[in-house]
């Protein structure tokens, strides 16, 4: 735990220094724009950006004492692969199987994907698959938004409302750690 806020504190000076701000959208191929006089890369400033978003999915998935809890980085992996925002999939997995608690045994299927009748190898198998299929059947057709993509992915009108619940809580999570690391300022 302290190893993670360290990590975090020090991705927060970071970004301060170099005036980045964090929020939730998509960060897959961004490029860190540096000043010239900058001894910070922008690969060492995208693996703490990875390494912050892991450390949120991971927390907020604890507090539901989710068994996807260990998934923290294939739910990131999955996020830059398919250029999605990286709170998506855990909010989707949030509404449709309390996190992946409860689901058809041994189908890793957190997502209810295919009526949830869809049966994966492993957390991480059903994380990517997911992932592709939202980029292909949601957002390369037009559905953008949470709430374009509801309609299509759930026959409840009330499906958009939820999902957007559960990314509001890794929004405060993030919230919450840029506050903590505001608390802890680091000096180099």
């Amino acid at each position: 735990m302290k190893k993670y806020i360290f990590i975090t504190i020090i991705f927060f000076f970071l970004f301060l220094s170099v005036a980045f701000s964090v929020n939730a959208e998509i960060f897959a191929g961004a490029s860190a724009i540096l000043n010239h006089n900058s001894f910070i890369e922008s690969t060492e400033i995208e693996y703490l950006r990875q390494k912050n978003t892991q450390v949120i999915i991971e927390n907020v998935l604890n507090k539901y004492n989710s068994p996807m809890a260990n998934e923290s980085k294939s739910f990131v992996k999955a996020c830059i692969k398919y250029q999605i925002n990286c709170y998506l999939l855990p909010s989707i997995a949030g509404l449709e199987s309390t996190f992946g608690k409860f689901i058809w045994p041994n189908s890793y299927n957190a997502f209810g994907w295919a009526r949830g009748y869809m049966m994966f190898e492993s957390w991480a198998d059903g994380i990517d698959t997911v992932a592709k299929g939202l980029r292909k059947n949601y957002f390369n057709k037009g559905a953008l938004t949470v709430e374009d993509i509801g309609p299509i992915y759930s026959e409840s009108p009330t499906w958009a409302v939820r999902v957007n619940y559960f990314i509001h809580q890794f929004e405060k999570e993030e919230e919450k750690m840029l506050l903590l690391s505001n608390q802890f300022p680091v000096q180099l």
